[in-house]
């Protein structure tokens, strides 16, 4: 299982690349895997070549008129079951003891 963080965006196509991003952010979201939107990307929770995939489907989507395009891709790759995504949130709010802003 993966806990996979990437941004997705186009060189040269203005300041407010945000209809990109919503592009992206539709494949994600209709990918079925869960996610969680951050304002610097977006982090996907899966098998490794399901979460790949969703990143390839986002790169080629972009890649239909996009000359130029930045990807940046972190993963956390770790046996064992889902559900990461809010189990690591929870442990560290849980050693401060108290919610934090997320």
């Amino acid at each position: 299982m993966v806990l996979l963080e990437f941004s997705i965006a186009p060189a040269g196509k203005g300041t407010s690349v945000s209809p990109f991003v919503a592009r992206a952010l539709d494949i994600i979201d209709k990918s079925g895997l869960p996610y969680q939107l951050t304002p610097m990307g977006t982090i996907l929770e899966g098998e490794w070549d399901e979460a790949m995939a969703v990143v390839t489907a986002c790169y080629q989507a972009l890649r239909a008129d996009c000359e130029r395009i930045g990807v940046n891709i972190k993963i956390d790759a770790r046996a064992g079951t889902g559900g990461r995504l809010k189990s690591k949130i929870e442990s560290v709010q849980k050693k401060v003891g108290r919610k934090l802003s997320i």
